[in-house]
């Protein structure tokens, strides 16, 4: 089921749905999530909140539409097939679009464990949310995006899954973020020629929840998911970004 919370302008009351992109957020009740529903709010967008936790996603939205934000909230679960089918069928029912995809969601930075000694099923959760949930999303989505002949994919990744710069520690993590750029790349490769641009973007060491604190302020992390997820027809597709600029795979 689908929530909105917010007060309609005339300004948006003026607006039909199909004049306006529909942009989905994975794992957006907190932290960078949170701020990258913000920040496309503010760009008149129709944006969908999802969280695995339907009350934190609803208390979230809520939160933005106090700042006088436009929200629609939807439970999520990117390891359940059934609720992504849930969330394609009400977004079919409601809009019929999709135009943007921010594969966000995320578990496990596993500090604690080495490759050598970890624990494989730690490693197999991070994998079913880190992978294989922004992979069933986008096949789900996807079809919204070809009909419309755009979209845009932007897969939340990290430094930490850059084989260049990588070392030991946080192997569910790390491993589940290296896979994630391998897809963002096939996808790309795949998807060239029809207007769909996919992209991997690392946002930083930012101070969240799951990066503690000390780093970057929150909006500046998400800034640069945003700046790909709002890229113009002739902008990359199979690039690895932080801040708006390449880094190394």
């Amino acid at each position: 089921m689908m929530y909105r919370y917010g007060r309609m302008d005339k300004s948006e009351a003026a607006m039909t749905h199909t004049e306006q992109r529909v942009a989905v957020v994975t794992g957006a009740n907190r932290g960078i999530g949170l701020e990258i529903c913000r920040q496309l709010a503010r760009q008149g967008m129709i944006v969908i909140l999802g969280s695995r936790d339907a009350a934190k996603g609803e208390a979230a939205a809520q939160q933005l539409a106090h700042e006088g934000w436009i929200l629609h909230s939807h439970q999520l679960d990117v390891a359940s097939t059934e609720s992504i089918e849930h969330l394609r069928a009400d977004i079919e029912r409601r809009y019929g679009r999709v135009d943007i995809l921010i594969n966000n969601a995320a578990i496990h930075y596993d500090t604690w464990q080495r490759a050598v000694s970890a624990d494989i099923a730690i490693v197999q959760q991070a994998m079913e949310t880190n992978l294989y949930g922004p992979w069933r999303l986008t096949q789900a989505l996807l079809p919204f995006m070809r009909r419309n002949h755009y979209g845009r994919i932007v897969n939340v990744s990290s430094g930490a899954g850059s084989i260049t710069e990588m070392g030991a520690g946080t192997p569910a993590y790390a491993i589940s973020k290296t896979a994630l750029n391998a897809l963002t790349r096939m996808l790309a490769a795949e998807l060239q020629g029809t207007g769909i641009l996919v992209n991997a973007v690392c946002p930083g060491w930012v101070a969240t929840d799951m990066g503690g604190p000390g780093g970057r302020p929150v909006a500046d992390g998400a800034a640069g998911i945003v700046w790909a997820a709002l890229l113009p027809e002739d902008g990359p597709s199979g690039g690895f970004f932080r801040d708006g600029k390449p880094i190394a795979w």
